[in-house]
């Protein structure tokens, strides 16, 4: 669910060229693109490509290779749960149903979030929740998600 405007290439250039002259800026550039469009659209490799002069197989291969750089956008809210041994060692694997059964979500399992202490824990948008242990935090989690608003 983008929820955003479709991606033109005058905005997909303006975001080139706030990285002009950065040494390594593919990846920022990328990552910027999917922050502005909801993922990285086919049409913006060739707009990077000739930027950074690089191949648009080099820009596609790095797309492509970066699980969290999206091709297309998701129809649902996704929620990144941590699947990581200290997160199993709190409790996910008893929760993880709840967020698997719900149609209203897309969950990707990742390996760990950095709130080991605190796990198990979920990131959605740039925003990470901890001290998901019990059905009740899984489930305000989950339907916030789903209601596009912050827990």
């Amino acid at each position: 669910m983008s929820g955003r405007e479709p991606w033109t290439a005058e905005e997909a250039e303006q975001i080139v060229r706030r990285h002009e002259g950065r040494k390594g800026a593919l990846l920022p550039i990328l990552n910027d693109i999917q922050a502005a469009f909801g993922h990285v659209p086919d049409g913006v490799v060739p707009i990077v490509a000739e930027a950074l002069n690089l191949s648009r197989a080099e820009v596609h291969g790095v797309v492509t290779f970066y699980h969290d750089l999206k091709r297309a956008p998701h129809d649902r809210p996704v929620v990144k749960l941590c699947r990581a041994e200290a997160c199993q060692a709190r409790g996910v694997e008893r929760i993880a149903p709840l967020f698997e059964r719900d149609a209203r979500i897309h969950v990707e399992t990742v390996y760990c979030l950095g709130l080991c202490a605190s796990g198990p824990s979920a990131m959605v948008g740039d925003r990470v929740y901890a001290r998901l242990d019990n059905d009740a935090a899984a489930r305000r989690l989950i339907d916030s998600a789903a209601e596009g608003s912050p827990a």
